[in-house]
């Protein structure tokens, strides 16, 4: 008599954390320059995984993923909050450093980003941790987020999962980043309507509200606490002018500002 067949285990894969980049106008770009534009991009990627002592993912079997315009790199699950920070911060100072030295010649580099984690079976990439982090990278969030760095002069917009978010700035992990520095948003991408998923917006050097504007999927604000601000309360103090209205995050003590405001320039870069 046959021996019975047993199934294959369902074993859940390794959980590996995920970094997925891509170029903002890759495809418009001369032919002839695409090749040195990736080039460079890669160089500033692996300069700056260095810098934040991450890993090199080459290392890791099957741990980079081309995507033409861009790439997945894989890293252990443990430095997941230096990939939040300080990994993003510095990939995009390294891209202004790029700006202020790259020929006329050569393209302007942008970038988006995405975090995620998640089990992902090796080498074949096969689990929706990698599906998922691919549309993060291409949500509309994301996309638009980009916009709000170019106008502030950067070169970065990055998209966190939500369970990226909470373990690392929402747990405090993150040293130079904190949750103000965060849009909440819903991921969506076009040509897939099934996906939707909260996620996280980061610019960095802005701050969640001054993105908001760009974001057409950003969750609504959160409400305004019912009581008044006390005197010398050092939460959130709303002050009111005709251009808008403004938040400082702290005590209002200087009379000029405290009585009336007649000029006030906002510098929205956080660095």
């Amino acid at each position: 008599m046959d021996a019975p067949l047993h199934a294959e285990p369902l074993d859940v894969p390794a959980e590996l954390a995920l970094v997925a980049i891509d170029m903002e106008k890759y495809s418009q770009i001369p032919e002839a320059k695409m090749a040195a534009a990736r080039c460079d991009v890669d160089d500033i990627v692996a300069t700056v995984i260095a810098e934040c002592q991450l890993p090199d993912p080459q290392e890791l079997p099957g741990g980079y993923k081309d995507s033409g315009d861009g790439a997945i790199l894989l890293f252990p699950p443990s430095v997941l909050a230096r990939l939040v920070d300080p990994l993003l911060g510095r990939l995009d100072a390294a891209l202004m450093r790029y700006e202020r030295q790259r020929l006329a010649s050569s393209p302007v580099l942008r970038l988006r980003a995405s975090v995620h984690i998640g089990p992902l079976s090796l080498p074949d990439h096969r689990g929706d941790a990698i599906n998922d982090t691919s549309r993060l990278l291409d949500s509309q969030a994301n996309r638009q987020a980009l916009s709000a760095a170019k106008d502030s002069g950067g070169f970065l917009a990055a998209a966190l999962s939500e369970i990226v978010y909470q373990r690392t700035v929402h747990a405090g992990r993150t040293q130079d980043l904190g949750p103000h520095h965060f849009l909440e948003a819903v991921a969506r991408v076009g040509d897939k309507p099934g996906f939707e998923q909260p996620c996280r917006i980061h610019v960095p050097g802005l701050t969640g509200p001054a993105v908001r504007p760009y974001v057409t999927d950003a969750a609504p604000p959160a409400a305004a606490p019912s009581s008044a601000a006390q005197p010398g309360d050092a939460s959130v103090t709303p002050v009111a002018s005709s251009g808008g209205t403004f938040q400082f995050h702290g005590q209002v003590s200087d009379p000029t500002i405290a009585n009336s405001i007649d000029t006030l320039r906002i510098d929205r870069r956080q660095r």
